[in-house]
């Protein structure tokens, strides 16, 4: 009898399934209906799709802007810069909470129901269910960050229109360029977004049914943001998947820095590979009779957190062999030609926005000089305490022109440059243009990577301070020496 009933339940999974085991794609389009059925990946759909173009537009009928954000002192005056700045919005907030709800408990949530066993009785193979979950994951996130995508392009361009976009340099790309940067700096950040849901997928996998499990990609998350913000040797930043979702404002200068972008899109993919490497192996080789499974505390950092850290040295390695970036990366020469770039393309956008004679950037040799407030402490690192003097000329002009600028340099590499006079040239004023009022271009300003270094390739512009109100700055001067 007992021998009866055992090949009875040795065939009812080949009944069930006709004999032979289910397609992976048919698998993948179970989970994927699966996850569409749950109200909050339904919420996240809509939110994702519908909240970017509300904030934009909104952001438009604002006296105000986010200046404290990259690219926010342009949302007014081009439509491709608020996709941008949802970007830098997303890459800190919204990235690392999506992988959480969709990669951080997609295998999680079976524990906690106890339905592996009907799953596995469905589908007859561990390693088809987990490539099946982690397809659809992939899926539903592609879809969320596409969202944010499009849906901030789309407010942005009703809201201000397809105009030129001004690049953290100062230059101006014309619309279709500035379209393809966007495009590009979106699909860069699928990287270490991919680092974020393979992470995602070990924390679900070995946590079990733990609610610790769906905070690894947050967490993680959280600690290379710190990470970027510590006076780390810069080989030990660019090893973080996370450099990725800083270092695509390379794609916005002229000429581009790519090669900090490379490198974070390479550490991100392999971070992602690994985790999920991890994440496969731990799953296939679990014991789905057990019905409390919990997890191990124990196997999380044996087999969870050991091999990740290894894959941290051997990328901090890599780095550190293949370039010679070296300290903090910022230096006395890196800043002072990033400033006097960026200053020599925006006091060009000044001279057309008060209708002077026309004058180019070779015309206007800019050069700038820059310390930390004494000769006693060596000019490099971060700090508030950089101070940088702008030199140019004009045609001719015997006198050369000076502004001075005070620099708050971060340890990611990004400074803003507060105008501290003349008030003519650097000073909060607002310029009419055709497009409206807009803030003098010389206050504050970004600058570049520096060009021809190694990671961090100089510096990177930092957003500005938020400017005083309206009628509290200087009249429009004349805004050249």
């Amino acid at each position: 009898m007992t021998a009866t009933l055992t090949r009875s339940r040795e065939r009812e999974p080949e009944q069930l399934t006709g004999g032979r085991r289910v397609p992976v794609a048919r698998a993948c389009r179970f989970e994927l209906v699966k996850l569409l059925s749950q109200w909050r990946i339904r919420l996240l759909l809509l939110a994702c799709w519908i909240a970017p173009a509300l904030f934009v537009v909104g952001v438009g009928q604002q006296s105000t802007l986010p200046v404290d954000t990259l690219f926010g002192r342009w949302m007014l005056a081009s439509g491709w810069a608020g996709p941008l700045v949802m970007l830098g919005f997303a890459g800190t907030w919204a990235l690392p909470l999506l992988t959480s709800v969709v990669a951080g408990d997609v295998f999680a949530s079976e524990d906690r129901l106890g339905t592996w066993r009907h799953l596995l009785v469905a589908v007859r193979s561990p390693r088809r269910i987990f490539v099946a979950k982690a397809v659809a994951s992939l899926t539903v996130l592609l879809l969320l960050v596409a969202g944010l995508a499009v849906s901030s392009t789309v407010g942005g361009l009703l809201a201000v229109g397809n105009r030129p976009l001004v690049g953290l340099d100062g230059h101006l790309l014309a619309p279709s360029d500035a379209a393809v940067h966007v495009l590009l700096a979106w699909v860069c950040v699928l990287a270490p977004t991919l680092a974020l849901a393979a992470l995602g997928f070990l924390g679900s996998v070995t946590l079990g049914r733990s609610p610790m499990g769906l905070l690894v990609p947050v967490l993680v998350s959280l600690a290379m943001a710190v990470a970027q913000m510590l006076p780390l040797p810069v080989a030990v930043r660019v090893a973080l998947p996370s450099y990725a979702l800083i270092s695509w404002n390379g794609l916005f200068t002229s000429p581009q820095q790519l090669g900090p972008l490379l490198i974070g899109i390479a550490v991100g993919l392999a971070w992602a590979v690994v985790a999920t490497a991890l994440a496969y192996a731990l799953f296939v080789r679990r014991d789905f009779t057990h019905p409390a499974h919990d997890g191990s505390g124990r196997r999380a950092i044996a087999v969870g957190v050991l091999p990740l850290v290894g894959v941290a040295a051997a990328s901090f390695a890599v780095v550190a062999a293949t370039t010679s970036a070296t300290g903090s990366g910022i230096e006395q020469d890196k800043v002072e030609r990033s400033l006097a770039t960026a200053f020599a393309h925006l006091y060009r956008m000044q001279t057309d926005q008060l209708n002077r004679p026309a004058v180019t950037e070779a015309q206007l040799k800019a050069t700038a000089s820059c310390g930390k407030g004494s000769t006693r402490v060596a000019a490099e690192g971060p700090g508030n305490d950089w101070r940088c003097v702008v030199t140019w000329h004009l045609p001719g002009v015997e006198a050369p022109g000076q502004a001075i600028y005070q620099l708050d340099v971060t340890p990611d590499g990004r400074f803003m440059a507060d105008g501290d006079g003349p008030k003519e040239v650097n000073g909060y004023f607002l310029v009419r243009t055709p497009e409206g009022d807009a803030p003098n271009p010389l206050w504050p300003v970004g600058g570049p990577p520096a060009q021809g270094a190694t990671p961090p390739h100089g510096v990177t512009p930092q957003p500005g301070k938020r400017p005083p109100p309206r009628g509290g700055g200087s009249p429009r001067g004349p805004g050249g020496c």
